[in-house]
């Protein structure tokens, strides 16, 4: 066992980082090959992670459980360094007290702020869930799932990451209990173990800190080399049984990556009793209790409230929760979700952090991020007053995050075409002939809304119940020339009622509603499986070629050859029946690369009707909407010529583009004026006024 001495360049780090310490030569001998430690792991064949050491040496570099490097050049440990502006940063953002808080668009900001500082961002969203993935859960369960380019079936978060960085994420950025689980479960299968008791602490806990490391280094906005500062979420609450190993290995984390390079940012509670207007600490102070009880200190404190915390309060949740005065932000409410980043730069967040993570110092670094077209979006949509009717048909309307990128390509292209958008929520199952008979109050308000509507739309969806709806929906779109666009079912429904109604194929169907049906215009596709759900659809980014030149679909786009959208589904049209469509009138103006795919329909001689089998909503962003959202918008309003001639999809120069704001949505789930699952009662709903998603 070397003596204590023997260890000097641990404890000279400046002057080893600079290479001012004496030539290799004349290091002892033990210093000169690694420790008993990595020599043993190597020989047990362990795959260390392998990186040049920050004194610039081209050897190879064994890690230490990733706190230090080993300089394969001689010197022992160093400080692993990445190249450009340094190590690696992370912001953790957790939340307490309750869930439904806003730390997906807390950490969006967060992202958006630095970023506007002239940081590179990415992020990584944990749901401790022990699903693989959020593609088998019900939208009722968590929201709608959103998919990535890589095909990836994530929780919704995801989707606001992207929406605000403008960033294109992979399924490693979404972390599960399942996949770590699984990931542990099949290394101790292969043997890599080699005997060892694989328990929670440390095989669980290092699993989840590799994969963190590894995704944080997966450039994801399009440049070459990883980003400055990884955004992390942490689903759920602390003291959740299901986040403990998370909570765990967080704190190692925070030791493993080092000061300086580890920010926590907690999201918590500050309610405001009604009886006597004081803003209550007490439920911030015990879960910041729990949480530094758990290994972790917060950083920083994000506080949610209806109104600016006052001055007394911050200095007592200062004194009580260990966090600087200035280190404590107001999440306040505000009338559009936009102006929370601004919320942000106000209090001079973007500062704290910066700090903690030793780059305020840094030329390079901006300390007055630049968000004008940011303050530009809020304070242009705030005005907005003129309106749009938008039907919203779907099965999962009692809860609005199932449809929640649909609602936000739908704001996109509403405040691109400068109206105010109301979304109207109908019940498909509330438009069928049954529900007249059992309920004809629900049957009268649906219909009534449908009529009421300046267009119509039918998002995707899984089963049976509703369909009916849906396919009366588009009958009366199409009859009464009422703008229609159809999503992944929604082009599908399209289909059977076309097919029904104007083709007097009075049995059409899918086999997905009637698997006996004796016209299928909707079929099973042949690579799917029909005994396994999970990630057994056709998923991901598809491109989809234009056959039709002269057709709205494509002068929306922007008159391109093909398109890059992601899909979500099992069905397809059968290419069989595609001849007898089109000599009735509908026109298949999109396809595959095969040809046999139908990507995109249309009926020329309607003011605005298309279905498409993709979802555009995953890619709608607030500065770039969704061209067919932006046409729906349009056509709605009265501006699809304008919109047409523009030739790129936007009413509005690009200069001017506005982002999301407030919109009313009046909410009719079944009929019955009951409280919905997201805690929201029938009547006005301002998703992006104090919600949670951007």
């Amino acid at each position: 066992m070397p003596s204590s001495k023997a260890l000097l360049p641990l404890s000279i780090p400046s002057r080893l980082a600079s290479g001012s310490i004496a030539p290799h030569s004349l290091l002892p001998p033990h210093l000169l090959k690694p420790p008993p430690s990595l020599r043993a792991a190597r020989s047990r064949r362990h795959h260390l992670p392998v990186s040049v050491c920050a004194r610039g040496h081209g050897r190879p570099a064994a890690r230490d459980r990733g706190l230090r490097t080993w300089c394969g050049g001689g010197g022992g440990f160093v400080q692993s360094v990445i190249p450009g502006r340094g190590e690696m940063k992370y912001v953790l953002v957790t939340g307490g007290v309750v869930s439904g808080l806003g730390k997906g668009v807390t950490a969006s900001s967060i992202g958006v702020v630095l970023k506007a500082c002239g940081l590179r961002i990415t992020s990584i969203k944990i749901d401790p869930y022990l699903n693989t993935d959020a593609g088998t859960m019900s939208p009722f369960e968590h929201g709608e799932v959103f998919v990535l380019d890589d095909g990836g079936e994530v929780d919704l978060d995801l989707g606001n990451y992207e929406r605000f960085l403008d960033i294109k994420l992979t399924r490693d950025n979404n972390i599960t209990t399942g996949k770590i689980y699984q990931s542990v479960i099949d290394k101790e299968r292969k043997g890599e173990y080699l005997g060892k008791t694989v328990q929670v602490v440390p095989h669980i806990t290092n699993a989840i800190q590799d994969w963190i490391e590894r995704v944080a280094m997966v450039p994801v906005d399009g440049k070459e080399g990883p980003a400055d500062v990884c955004v992390i979420e942490l689903g759920g609450t602390i003291g959740d049984i299901e986040s403990m190993p998370f909570i765990e290995a967080l704190g190692q984390f925070s030791y493993r990556v080092g000061p300086g390079n580890f920010c926590l940012v907690h999201v918590s509670l500050v309610p405001v009793m009604s009886v006597v207007g004081e803003q209550k600490t007490k439920p911030t102070q015990h879960s910041v209790r729990g949480l530094r009880g758990l290994g972790l200190t917060p950083n920083i404190l994000a506080c949610r409230s209806t109104k600016e915390l006052e001055d007394n309060v911050k200095e007592k949740l200062s004194q009580f929760c260990h966090v600087p005065a200035a280190n404590i932000v107001t999440l306040y409410d505000v009338s559009n979700i936009w102006r929370i980043p601004l919320l942000l730069r106000d209090q001079k967040a973007h500062e704290a952090i910066l700090k903690v993570l030793n780059l305020d110092k840094v030329e390079s670094i901006a300390l007055e991020p630049k968000l004008d077209e940011w303050v530009a979006r809020a304070a242009i949509f705030d005005g907005l007053q003129d309106t749009v009717r938008i039907a919203m048909v779907g099965k999962y309307t009692g809860l609005s995050d199932s449809y929640l990128s649909v609602l936000k390509a739908l704001l996109h292209a509403s405040v691109d075409c400068r109206r105010k958008l109301v979304v109207d929520w109908v019940a498909s199952t509330d438009l069928e002939d049954s529900t007249a008979i059992e309920a004809p109050d629900a049957y009268k308000a649906a219909w009534d809304l449908l009529k009421g509507a300046d267009g119509v739309l039918v998002p995707g969806g899984f089963g049976d119940r509703g369909v009916q709806g849906k396919i009366l929906a588009a009958k009366y779109a199409r009859e009464k020339n009422v703008p229609y666009l159809g999503i992944c079912l929604g082009m599908q429904i399209a289909v059977v009622e076309f097919a029904r109604h104007v083709m007097n194929l009075t049995d059409a169907n899918s086999t997905e509603f009637d698997p006996n049906t004796k016209t299928p215009c909707v079929i099973f596709m042949p690579e799917g499986s029909k005994t396994h759900m999970g990630g057994t659809m056709r998923l991901g980014s598809r491109r989809t070629f234009f056959k039709v030149t002269d057709c709205k679909s494509a002068k929306l786009y922007g008159n391109v050859a093909y398109v890059d959208e992601r899909h979500r589904h099992r069905y397809e049209v059968n290419p069989d029946m595609v001849p007898e469509f089109e000599n009735a009138g509908l026109q298949f103006v999109g396809k595959d690369d095969t040809g046999r795919r139908m990507e995109i329909i249309e009926i020329p001689s309607h003011r605005y009707f298309i279905g498409a089998q993709f979802h555009p909503e995953f890619k709608s962003r607030p500065s770039k909407p969704s061209p067919l959202f932006v046409g729906l918008i349009a056509a709605a309003s009265g501006q699809l010529d304008r919109a047409l001639q523009d030739c790129n999809g936007h009413v509005v120069p690009a200069k001017h583009l506005l982002s999301n704001g407030a919109y009313t949505s009046t909410v009719h789930q079944n009929g019955h004026s009951k409280k919905l699952a997201n805690g929201l009662s029938n009547g006005t709903y301002y998703a992006n006024g104090n919600g949670v998603h951007a």
